[in-house]
């Protein structure tokens, strides 16, 4: 299992790759492709975050 630190770098990396994806997203006629990858960060971000939350608990048992 990854570490809280490995977990909050990476945390931080999937911060910048979503913002750069919304900053790619155009105004109208979104195209797939973009979308998913948008959508699939913000699914592995959710993971990230539950998976920091997990130990934090664990920790503090």
């Amino acid at each position: 299992m990854p570490t809280i630190e490995a977990l909050h770098r990476r945390q931080r990396q999937l911060e910048a790759e979503i913002a750069e994806a919304k900053r790619r997203l155009p105004a109208h006629s979104v195209k797939p492709p973009v979308m998913k990858l948008l959508l699939d960060l913000e699914d592995e971000y959710d993971e990230v975050m539950k998976t920091i939350e997990a130990l934090r608990r664990k920790g503090s048992n």
